[in-house]
């Protein structure tokens, strides 16, 4: 009693979720040079250092259109499959990239989280805006990329933003989901990458899901956050791509829906992060 009635509160233990809230924006500075470090330092070590932000991407758009665009002939209701697979590949990498990071965000910096008193919410979150921070300057090249294939600047090329943004809340709320999974069960870590290979086969990255499935299946595959933001990407920058109101509904939908859930959900455990 005496502790409370001057403000003194047990170290460890879970604030009020307004409390927290509060503390995260408190420690924003901290969270933006956290984020900023982690995506400077990703290719620090290779002699071709940050280039390979945007090398990876690339390399691997070449791959998939050689592969998929020409010998297994993945463009049926695309023309301008080129554009199509840029975005794809672009938005998807970001995207898995994130999850399999912020899944690890807890047990790699478990030395920090045992040492100081922090919301254990930065260093998830951190691992979102790093990725977005990284996709950055992969998105200027990829604009050009697409403007090299035909087509036209448009005035949906002022909403990239936007959808990015709503990038960065779904995924910051995906990396606090997973994060706080891999702690209850480790070996779980093992997993998220087997998924996110997955989704890259059903989230129309080299393919149009229109074009192959129909029915039930194909919505349900065509309305999932990973296929929502690649498409709404594709309708912000290409002509052939359609720009509707549940694709903004949808989008927005699961950026707000997994943001919430996500901060309340690892939030939930923030007392016992780092006591095992």
């Amino acid at each position: 009693m005496l502790a409370q009635e001057h403000g003194l509160v047990k170290i460890g233990e879970r604030p009020p979720l307004g409390q927290y809230l509060k503390d995260l924006w408190s420690r924003r500075g901290f969270l933006w040079t956290m984020s900023h470090a982690k995506s400077y330092s990703q290719n620090q070590n290779n002699y071709l250092g940050q280039l390979w932000t945007i090398l990876s991407p690339l390399l691997l758009a070449a791959v998939y259109y050689l592969v998929f665009g020409k010998l297994l002939g993945t463009t049926r209701g695309i023309d301008n499959f080129p554009a199509f697979l840029i975005i794809g590949i672009f938005i998807f990498m970001s995207l898995s990239s994130s999850v399999n990071a912020g899944a690890k965000s807890i047990i790699n910096n478990i030395d920090l989280v045992r040492a100081i008193n922090f919301p254990r919410a930065v260093l998830p979150i951190s691992v979102a805006l790093s990725e977005m921070l990284t996709l950055l300057p992969a998105t200027g090249v990829m604009l050009v990329l697409v403007l090299v294939t035909g087509e036209p600047l448009t005035w949906k090329w002022l909403l990239v933003p936007v959808v990015l943004l709503l990038i960065l809340l779904f995924t910051a709320g995906m990396c606090m989901i997973v994060a706080r999974i891999v702690v209850i069960a480790r070996d779980l870590r093992n997993l998220i990458p087997v998924a996110t290979r997955l989704l890259r086969y059903v989230s129309g990255v080299f393919f149009s899901i229109q074009g192959y499935l129909s029915g039930a299946l194909g919505m349900i595959l065509e309305l999932q956050p990973f296929a929502v933001y690649l498409t709404l990407m594709r309708a912000c920058l290409m002509r052939e791509a359609t720009m509707t109101l549940p694709l903004w509904i949808a989008a927005v939908g699961w950026a707000v829906l997994f943001a919430v859930i996500g901060l309340i959900f690892f939030w939930a455990a923030e007392d016992e992060y780092g006591r095992d």
